[in-house]
């Protein structure tokens, strides 16, 4: 059986989502960031990377693994 290589994203938050848009506030919690410099570990599709793109000035990638 062929293994597969997985690869990830360490997303961390650096902004707060106070007086921001709706959406931008859903965008965090949809990648599963609530609190400031939270960090959570997700897998590296083209969806998180355009949610991690649409939100830019509170995130930041830490670190691409795999």
């Amino acid at each position: 059986m062929a293994k597969t290589t997985e690869k990830t994203i360490v997303v961390k938050q650096i902004g707060s989502p106070i007086r921001r848009p709706a959406k931008q506030r859903q965008t965090l919690i949809g990648l599963g960031l609530n609190k400031m410099h939270k960090t959570r570990e997700l897998e590296d599709t083209p969806s998180i990377r355009g949610m991690v793109a649409k939100i830019p000035h509170l995130v930041e990638i830490i670190e691409e693994r795999g």
